[in-house]
């Protein structure tokens, strides 16, 4: 049990990693504020999070600004402090770019973007008052290399990785640091309609990689090979530098799943390739 225990905020708790960290960091001897959109939604997570000691409370990330930091700030008055932040809530957009409607475009990035921002602008003067601090993004693996199929889930990603890779230098004076999750496929409700946004595929891209990987998606949901138990375990003992995690470096990125890490790696290998090949070139263009 924990000596000194971390008060955790984790956005996104109705399902997923979000109750399977707030659940490990429980069972840890820490203290939990989770949100969901809708608690009324799930009230047994929320009986089991509030019965282990929790607090629950409603937060929808794509409320304005002023809403998000009164909840960030009635978190903060329940113990007096936020010692880490997951930002986890957040849902997929599955189609072909060129079928994407502009209301589907918006709400991804509302949601897996703007959402991440306005929490973490919220709950930083309090760790910087502070000095101390995690904040705990939740990427993918699509956040480093892009499919057919999930264009903007993977470019809301992208963003978050960017975000993550500044805000890491930004705050490392303050003694804040930012970790960055990049899961690969795990056994949770993300693929389930309430998790994923599917649009069919027009004419045009039947029977191309878009159908195929909307397919694909489809026949994998609840046969994932990742277990979110494990990947929350990890993600815990990687915040607080225990377990698997003692005694190693502090790093910026967190892949997660077998496969995952395959794709990254591939990623870094066609990065390399790409570069090397055309290095005469980018070499060619200074004064």
């Amino acid at each position: 049990m924990a000596s000194t225990p971390h008060v955790w905020l984790i956005t996104g708790c109705s399902a997923g990693f979000g109750i399977s960290i707030a659940r490990a960091v429980l069972a840890h001897g820490h203290l939990v504020v989770a949100t969901s959109r809708n608690p009324t939604k799930t009230p047994d997570l929320v009986e089991e999070i509030t019965q282990k000691g929790g607090h629950w409370l409603t937060l929808d990330v794509t409320s304005p600004e002023e809403d998000i930091k009164k909840v960030v700030e009635k978190a903060r008055d329940l113990y007096g402090h936020i010692d880490v932040v997951v930002n986890n809530a957040g849902f997929a957009v599955v189609s072909a770019l060129e079928d994407v409607d502009e209301s589907a475009i918006r709400a991804q990035f509302e949601t897996n973007v703007y959402g991440l921002i306005k929490v973490t602008k919220s709950v930083l003067p309090i760790m910087r008052n502070s000095r101390s601090g995690t904040i705990v993004n939740m990427s993918s693996v699509g956040g480093l290399r892009a499919l057919p199929a999930v264009s903007l889930y993977s470019a809301s990603k992208h963003a978050v990785e960017a975000i993550s890779e500044a805000l890491a230098l930004e705050l490392s004076p303050f003694g804040i640091r930012v970790l960055l999750v990049e899961p690969g496929a795990f056994r949770t409700n993300f693929l389930g309609q309430n998790a994923v946004s599917y649009q069919p595929p027009s004419d045009p891209y039947l029977g191309t990689a878009v159908e195929k990987t909307q397919q694909y998606l489809h026949s994998e949901n609840g046969k994932q090979p990742g277990d979110p138990e494990k990947a929350a375990e990890r993600i815990y003992e990687v915040v607080m530098g225990e377990g698997m995690a003692k005694d190693k470096k502090q790093y910026l990125r967190l892949v997660l799943g077998n496969k995952a890490y395959e794709n990254a790696r591939l990623k870094v290998a066609d990065l390399s390739e790409n570069f090397l090949a055309l290095e005469d070139i980018s070499r060619s263009t200074d004064y």
